[in-house]
């Protein structure tokens, strides 16, 4: 284990592997899905509530107000990955066929994760309560602005159902009201067990990373794409994560973000939600048009996943830190 910090690699990190090498090849099927899919969605409820139960609601009120932090997300997400979309699916758009460009275009204009980046922003010791502000504003806007500028690109109308909003305040927002409410008499214990939180954080990545992969292979994603085209959809997917990243760290120094609040930028802004992604393309797309849509959202996903967990461990250790002001 020694040897292999020394690449950066931890226990963490392999566990993280064998989760990718479980959804691939032992991936889960018939009722055990269904059961994890329950004890995943209970186990990121619970991380909320302790995130609602540890967080300060002074904290929490100096992030609303944060107009910085809560701009830079909201443009990053609405804004800089839109235009950054539509410019990658007119470039590769002769290279993975123009049902993949659709993918893309579709990919860009969803909301950031919730689940996910709010995690990593907590992993690597970032504004926590920021995270939980932009992630959720920016999911409930997916409700209007998603179809909107699908329309807009692709000249089609529609709309959604309102399964996304009552998801996002059941497992969101009102476990993490409850840890609020109850906060006085959860402070003390929760300061007695500071690894509660890292153990809920870890296990919630974990369980994500092998239900994605779980579900691509089960659904036959990687089977139905022909292996050059998913080759060259791979290789455009990680351009465009890089690509996000990047402008993330940039945007961070233009906005002059401390070192927290930059951590939730980053992650904020360069992160694409499977959850919220899934059922919008129901809505918005025919049934036989689904699959080619959704698979560069799968691959951003599971590859956000990986990259994003690297990353938030470096940053929790203190290497490769998020830039300060």
């Amino acid at each position: 284990m020694n040897r292999l910090k020394r690449f950066g690699f931890d226990s963490y990190m392999l566990l993280l592997l064998l989760m990718v090498l479980a959804g691939a090849f032992l991936p889960a099927r018939g009722g055990f899905a269904t059961v994890l899919s329950h004890v995943t969605y209970w186990a990121v409820a619970f991380l909320f509530f302790l995130y609602g139960a540890k967080l300060d609601t002074a904290a929490l009120r100096q992030a609303m107000t944060n107009l910085r932090l809560q701009l830079g997300c909201f443009a990053a997400t609405w804004a800089v990955f839109p235009l950054a979309g539509l410019g990658l699916a007119w470039i590769a758009g002769p290279l993975i066929g123009p049902e993949l460009a659709v993918g893309l275009l579709f990919l860009s204009v969803l909301p950031s994760t919730v689940q996910s980046s709010i995690a990593f922003t907590s992993l690597a010791r970032g504004n926590v309560a920021g995270s939980i502000c932009a992630a959720s504003l920016s999911n409930l806007a997916a409700v209007l602005l998603t179809p909107a500028l699908m329309a807009l690109v692709l000249h089609r109308s529609g709309g959604i159902s309102g399964d996304a909003v009552l998801t996002i305040f059941l497992q969101i927002l009102l476990p993490f009201a409850l840890g609020q409410l109850l906060r006085p008499w959860l402070m003390a214990p929760l300061k007695k067990r500071p690894g509660l939180t890292m153990i809920a954080d870890r296990g919630s990545i974990l369980l994500i990373v092998y239900v994605a992969f779980s579900a691509g292979t089960v659904a036959g994603l990687w089977q139905n794409t022909p292996l050059p085209r998913l080759l060259s959809l791979a290789a455009v997917i990680l351009c465009f994560l890089a690509l996000m990243m990047l402008m993330m760290r940039l945007g961070a120094g233009v906005l002059r973000l401390g070192r927290a609040d930059a951590a939730s930028l980053f992650f904020c802004g360069s992160t694409k939600s499977l959850a919220s992604g899934l059922p919008i393309a129901t809505a918005l797309f025919a049934p036989e048009a689904i699959g080619p849509v959704i698979l560069p959202l799968m691959l951003y996903h599971l590859t956000q996943l990986l990259i994003c967990a690297v990353i938030a461990q470096r940053w929790s250790q203190g290497g490769g830190a998020a830039p300060a002001a």
